[in-house]
């Protein structure tokens, strides 16, 4: 049977997640879903959820003490594990996050990340709140999504990334944000899906039958 971890390493209150992963993972009979910081069951794992909340530089250390990221970084780069990151989880991606301090990401997708300075002052940070999406190239995670269907984004900071090729997906505000970068099995989300409703839960489940 499949199994889908989502990495737990202090970053974020995870249970909307794990309920939303479990709901669909039992809808597309995609095998089981558990919350762990066990690395063994990482290592494990079919599919990878690197969630995450806060600060890039607290959620950088934090993952790199939990004592999963060796097996991370095996699954993914190694085994080719499909991995989706979410929110902080997908800038944790990135080369450089420049939020307080320059702090190395995975640097799975190169790019760095970095405030949010909308063209309009009247834009407010924390860019909060629902935003349509542009989809800007194909990918499985997007079957049924169309450009104009929403999502929910929390978040300060952004990603800026180095080849446009692998930015997937952005929102207008004020300016270009980056919603969705992805590269072979690795696939990140600013947006909350779990919060997303109908759209978040069909990527979502995309993801969850995704066989790249």
């Amino acid at each position: 049977m499949s199994l889908t971890v989502l990495i737990d390493y202090e970053s974020g209150n995870l249970h909307s997640a794990h309920k939303a992963f479990e709901r669909m993972a039992r809808e597309a009979d995609a095998g089981t879903v558990v919350v762990t910081s066990d690395a063994d069951v990482v290592a494990r794992a079919d599919r990878i959820v690197l969630p995450g909340d806060g600060a890039f530089p607290a959620c950088a250390a934090a993952l790199r003490g939990a004592g999963v990221y060796e097996a991370l970084v095996e699954a993914v780069e190694v085994k080719g594990r499909p991995f989706l990151g979410i929110c902080v989880g997908m800038q944790l991606m990135a080369t450089w996050g420049r939020e307080y301090t320059d702090t190395p990401g995975l640097d799975w997708v190169g790019g760095q990340v970095v405030p949010i300075v909308p063209a309009d002052q009247s834009f407010k940070v924390p860019h909060m709140g629902w935003n349509d999406l542009v989809l800007d190239a194909p990918h499985p995670a997007f079957e049924g999504v169309v450009s104009g269907d929403h999502t929910y984004f929390v978040h300060s900071y952004h990603f800026e990334v180095a080849d446009p090729a692998l930015r997937l997906a952005h929102v207008d505000y004020a300016g270009d944000v980056t919603a969705v970068v992805g590269r072979d099995t690795m696939l990140g989300m600013q947006f909350h899906p779990e919060k997303s409703q109908d759209v978040g839960l069909r990527m979502i489940r995309n993801f969850l039958t995704w066989a790249p």
